[in-house]
């Protein structure tokens, strides 16, 4: 195979990884919670330890990787995700399993921006939405086969066992990186500790908030104070970037109206996504009452859509522009988000939810791989590095907000006792996923074609 290929089989393999390693998981929780014990916010935090660990590393993984070679530092986050999902199949108890997560979380923060960036400079800017759409429907089997294989497997076996899925394929993809990628660097610049360390900061605090209000109160001390302390670090931190000289996130970036409306729209994008897929894989199972495998199977009708909608949608960009794709994709979800939490009951016909949940996936599937090409069409090639760093540290934390508020809206409204009593909390729940879906269309409006110049064509074939 020639390099730009082993580069686009490797690259999404291993994104792949990082997709299935964070929906896998969403069958299973109910085992997990049978096992563990825990409410719906515990169970929230076996993902968002994951979305934190993932979102607080992207930044600094992609500055590493510039400095001391990004294939390099590829495959040691292949292996860091991998030693990660070793510990979670070996945990028995929820403390070990959630910091299991969030090894296996820095490792995607890892994988996932050195991926885009390997394969970005690997190909011209007239192929780059094209390809990023197969990386991303090749990741998007991942999505698809996540709830399947984590359902099949916590029935057949046991939930420790979806964890073991990743470890063969880690193993053998950091290998065929380290023989068949070629190394690649950025600009040697000082990694900016400082300000990821208090945009960590500021989010977890945000975050613990948002998650612990209900049980400890929206007026303790406990909540005010995580909301403060949160604040706080989040105006730091954009005070340390706009003086630093060597900014984690370089707010002149945020001057682009593009650059900003499609990091905007993939924050608000992952959060509908993840949320809802907390939810209604939850909801089979708690409010319908179906097994693992059989909630796996009934969500393929939108999980499965990234693996032909994705690489499609992809190279239609190229030709369309990002724009239509973006904001109607959002707009469709949106729709197929509010049909389901309109017409779901502990008595609904599942067949009812088929065709909201196909346009669901569509939506999203459209959305997914044409929000990063924005993002990076959106910059000078030298900015690529930097800005797949900032577009991966606002989804994955995009992710985390959007668990966060959805598991507060469900426990403000309903709680796990009894089906009829998880479907009253399950739609306000999903209703506030499909406003996230629909903000991230209205937001999507705002992307603009930016023209590849000769020098761009000429920065990147050197970068490749």
């Amino acid at each position: 195979m020639t390099h730009r290929i082993w580069t686009l089989v490797l690259t999404s393999v291993a994104f792949f990884m990082v997709n299935l390693g964070l929906v896998v998981v969403v069958t299973a929780l109910p085992a997990m919670r049978h096992d563990l014990g825990g409410s719906l916010s515990t169970l929230g935090w076996i993902i968002n330890a994951y979305g934190l660990a993932f979102g607080a590393g992207v930044i600094t993984a992609a500055a590493v990787g510039d400095r001391i070679g990004r294939v390099r530092v590829f495959a040691a986050g292949i292996a860091l995700f991998t030693m990660g999902a070793v510990i979670c199949a070996l945990a028995q108890n929820t403390p070990v399993l959630i910091g299991g997560r969030v090894v296996q979380g820095i490792g995607a923060a890892t994988i996932m921006p050195l991926s885009l960036t390997i394969l970005s400079a690997a190909f011209p800017p007239e192929r780059r939405g094209a390809v990023i759409g197969l990386w991303g429907g090749i990741a998007g089997i991942g999505v698809a086969a996540g709830p399947l294989i984590g359902g099949a497997v916590t029935q057949g076996l046991d939930w420790h066992w979806v964890f073991w899925v990743n470890v063969p394929l880690g193993v053998v993809v950091m290998v065929l990186s380290l023989v068949f990628l070629r190394e690649s660097r950025g600009p040697s610049i000082r990694l900016d500790l400082v300000g990821v360390g208090l945009f960590t900061l500021g989010a977890l605090a945000l975050i613990w908030g948002l998650v612990r209000g209900n049980d400890a109160g929206w007026t303790s001390f406990e909540i005010l104070g995580s909301f403060a302390v949160g604040a706080l670090a989040i105006a730091g931190f954009a005070l340390w970037e706009l003086r630093t000289t060597a900014p984690a996130v370089p707010l002149r970036l945020f001057t682009s109206a593009t650059f900003a409306a499609a990091n905007l729209t993939g924050f608000l994008l992952v959060a509908a996504l993840l949320a809802s897929a907390f939810l209604i894989a939850q909801f089979f199972q708690f409010g319908l009452r179906y097994s693992p495998l059989e909630a796996g199977i009934r969500i393929l009708p939108w999980t499965a859509t990234p693996i032909l909608v994705s690489p499609l949608a992809g190279a239609l960009s190229d030709r369309i522009g990002r724009r239509p794709l973006m904001a109607g994709g959002m707009l469709l979800a949106a729709v197929g988000l509010s049909w389901i939490a309109l017409i779901s009951s502990t008595t609904v016909d599942y067949a009812l939810l088929v065709l909201p949940l196909i346009l669901v996936g569509v939506g999203i599937s459209a959305a997914l791989p044409t929000t990063p090409a924005a993002v990076l069409n959106s910059v000078a090639p030298a900015d690529i590095g930097k800005a797949s760093g900032v577009s991966g540290t606002l989804q994955r934390f995009g992710g985390v907000f959007g668990v966060a508020v959805a598991t507060t809206v469900f426990t403000t409204n309903g709680h796990l006792g009894t089906p009829m009593s998880f479907t009253a909390g399950f739609r306000p729940a999903l209703a506030t996923t499909a406003g996230f879906a629909l903000v991230a269309g209205l937001s999507a409006l705002g992307v603009t074609a930016r023209r590849a110049t000769a020098a761009d064509a000429q920065a990147v074939a050197e970068a490749a």
